[in-house]
């Protein structure tokens, strides 16, 4: 064994044992976070608990409001202003569902970023000679709904970040799920009113454009690829039935396994939603969502180094091929548009729940103390996967190569070559 393998061996050693040791306090965030859950754009206790966090923490400078109201931005660096310094991201995602709280964990992905960071710091500035690195902690708010993390692109935050890491609690243990491309619409369809008995003919009827463009789409559906997503609900179909509806509204998903494909399948989509404002008469407004999402662009080196370091702890990866292929692959989540910008990964861990998301069992499991032995284990294996890249240059030189073939992969399919 050579002395940098002993050397990695130890660091994460004290990776494993900092994170035991500050698991009382983890613990407490966590459930700080999801005993006060807070929809998109408004987490402001979660972003309050997470700022005093990190200030409380030695060494560690924090920016409250990072561009955005409800983000924050944690760092920490060591070994001088070197250019060789590497930025390892993690980030923390905390808001919570309508309704049901935290029935995505969003509070456990908060702690995994938080425990992974406090992790590689403690076993770093404890080394006997110092290695270059800066650690970023984000909190992205608004992963349920807008996509905080899109917004925070735009405002050029994960410039200067050379990888970044988070986990997302689920069933099972899994390096990857797969988690498709996504951008929702709305719909809204304006008609005239008239009395429905007396005299229909005056009337232009925004129900019928709604329906015939549920219609249209259900039919589409028979020539669309079997990876490809449409789904939606009429959520405004009139006001009584004596009055011909002068205004109806559709919301819908279109979604495909990657973001190359969704322009082909919103083209399709369009021509449903305006046939039918022709056919009856209608005039049609097409709204997109001001975020897409895209799908997660994967790096086997990444996956590999974390299921490696992930079973040392004891973690069980899934093989079970359905729910590889399959179980999750109706999910989106906007961290699959900061791995086109920054290679990263995006692993699932189980926490001692057959629970599925986004149901009130999943929130009432995502709270359990039960869940903190499998969270903190992600935490330490995603630190252990940080330290591999930055004592092995020759590990983050295959990551950056693998990421950049698969970024030109993507341009190709995008302009059709």
């Amino acid at each position: 064994m050579t002395d940098n393998e002993e050397r990695l061996i130890e660091l994460k050693d004290r990776v494993c044992r900092s994170i035991d040791e500050a698991r009382e306090k983890l613990h407490r965030l966590s459930q700080d976070i999801w005993s006060c859950p807070e929809l998109a754009y408004q987490e402001t206790e979660a972003h309050d608990r997470l700022v005093a966090f990190f200030t409380h923490e030695h060494g560690w400078t924090v920016d409250s409001h990072f561009k955005l109201e409800t983000a924050f931005r944690a760092t920490w660096r060591t070994g001088g202003d070197s250019e060789g310094t590497m930025n390892v991201g993690f980030l923390c995602e905390y808001d919570a569902l309508p309704g049901i709280g935290h029935a995505c964990g969003h509070n456990l992905i908060a702690e995994v970023g938080a425990a992974a960071a406090v992790g590689l710091k403690a076993a770093l500035e404890g080394a006997q000679e110092g290695v270059p690195v800066q650690v970023t902690v984000l909190g992205t708010p608004a992963e349920e709904d807008v996509g905080g993390k899109i917004d925070l692109l735009k405002e050029g935050v994960f410039k200067g970040i050379d990888v970044v890491f988070m986990a997302h609690p689920s069933k099972e243990d899994a390096t990857y799920l797969p988690c498709v491309a996504e951008h929702d619409v709305t719909i809204k369809y304006h008609g005239k009113t008239a009395h429905a008995s007396s005299y229909p003919w005056r009337g232009v009827n925004a129900l019928d454009a709604a329906v015939l463009c549920y219609n249209n789409l259900s039919v589409l559906r028979q020539q669309m690829r079997p990876d490809w997503r449409v789904h939606g609900i009429i959520k405004h179909g009139g006001l009584k039935p004596n009055i011909i509806p002068d205004y109806t509204e559709l919301e819908y998903y279109l979604r495909t396994p990657t973001r190359a494909e969704l322009p082909v399948l919103k083209e399709k989509a369009e021509r449903c939603f305006r046939s039918a404002a022709v056919a009856t008469g209608c005039t049609v407004e097409v709204e997109y969502a001001r975020n897409q999402l895209d799908n997660i662009l994967r790096v086997a080196e990444l996956e590999r180094l974390f299921e490696r370091n992930g079973k040392t702890l004891g973690m069980d990866f899934t093989t079970d091929e359905d729910v590889l292929r399959n179980e999750s692959g109706t999910c989106s989540t906007d961290f699959g548009n900061v791995t086109f910008a920054v290679p990263g990964i995006h692993p699932y861990f189980y926490i001692g729940s057959n629970a599925l998301n986004h149901t009130p069992e999943y929130t009432v499991a995502a709270g359990d103390e039960k869940a903190q032995f499998f969270t903190l284990r992600t935490a330490k294996a995603l630190a252990m996967t940080a330290l591999d890249l930055l004592l092995q240059p020759e590990a983050m030189q295959r990551v950056m190569q693998e990421f950049t073939e698969a970024k030109l992969k993507d341009d190709k399919m995008s302009n059709g070559v």
